[in-house]
């Protein structure tokens, strides 16, 4: 196993990240046993970081990492990443951060967690949906993770790089943010590149570049466009892969890429991890998994490394003309 820094917070993060989310949903899913060999196999091949969030399984994939790691070593247990989607209706959102941490916590059975991530999209203003403004980013719900911070509840603090570019660059700017998770792939990489200005898809302004100049951690999601780089069987879970996407249009443009990676840089799936790990600014690549084969995938990209600068030129080309034929 490799490992990368987590921006400033002077953590080294595996470059594989185990994802406990719904859309692999291994942690919510399988039986205890193949939990327990999935965290086994994790651990003893390198893997030290572990995602999860409230919403995953309803609260499921966080109560399996509870249960899992009692039965691990201290010293053997993994960083643990969780995170919060604020109430915006509902008010008092500073408290809410300590609430939703502290349910956290009692599913996990810990006293602590090594990084908090805000998981609503954020926008200039907060009104859309539930999406939070950038003035909520940098004033209650900061104040709100201050508190959780120096409560010894949290040890780093994050959020999703879901939302607006402008409003995004912003909060990453403000220099409060410890770390991003970004949506990145091969089908949509404008969060690690300066895509040209005929791109119709959703921009995130090459966000990963200013966390990297800004000393911000980024944690990779979603680097298999929820199963649709990975592989052709739909398994219904795969929602908004990228903001204004669609799966069929992925699914087509998945197929002209994979087709320029040609044979012999693994699977589909690994050829996609890969390409996540291409990026210096990326520090770890969280992968989802539905069986104990998709984390040996996994391990298996990190052995094989980054793709290399011809091929990723290769792929570039396409995107950049806008997938045009």
């Amino acid at each position: 196993m490799k490992y990368r820094a987590l921006g400033k917070t002077g953590l080294e993060v595996s470059e594989v990240v185990f994802g406990g989310g719904a859309v692999g949903g291994l942690l919510i899913r399988q039986e205890e046993d193949v939990k327990r060999r999935a965290v086994e196999r994790a651990l003893a091949a390198g893997i030290n970081w572990i995602d999860t969030a409230p919403m995953y399984g309803q609260g499921e994939s966080e109560k399996a990492i509870g249960w899992l790691l009692k039965e691990i070593e201290e010293e053997r247990r993994p960083h643990v990443a969780t995170k919060a989607m604020i109430d915006v209706e509902a008010g008092d959102l500073s408290g809410q951060v300590e609430r939703i941490l502290s349910e956290s916590l009692e599913r996990l059975q810990m006293s602590s967690v090594d990084l908090l991530q805000i998981h609503n999209r954020v926008v200039a203003q907060a009104g859309e949906g539930n999406a939070l403004g950038v003035a909520e980013m940098l004033g209650d719900v900061r104040k709100g993770l201050e508190r959780v911070r120096a409560g010894g509840m949290v040890r780093h603090v994050g959020f999703t790089a879901n939302g607006d570019k402008e409003a995004l660059h912003e909060v990453i700017g403000a220099g409060f943010y410890e770390s991003v998770q970004a949506y990145y792939n091969m089908i949509n990489p404008s969060a690690g590149r300066d895509l040209p200005a005929q791109w119709s898809g959703h921009d995130f302004g090459n966000l990963i570049g200013q966390c990297k100049e800004k000393g911000v951690g980024v944690l990779v999601i979603r680097v298999l466009a929820a199963g649709v780089l990975a592989t052709d069987v739909r398994h219904g879970r795969e929602g908004e892969i990228i903001p204004g996407a669609d799966v069929e249009s992925n699914e087509r443009q998945a197929a002209r890429l994979l087709a320029a990676i040609g044979e012999g840089q693994g699977t589909r799936a690994q050829m996609a991890v890969r390409y996540g790990l291409s990026n210096a600014g990326v520090s770890g690549v969280v992968v989802g998994m539905a069986e104990l084969e998709h984390l040996e995938q996994a391990l298996g990209a990190v052995d094989m490394g980054p793709l290399s600068e011809d091929m990723l030129a290769r792929l570039h080309a396409i995107v950049d003309s806008n997938f045009a034929e």
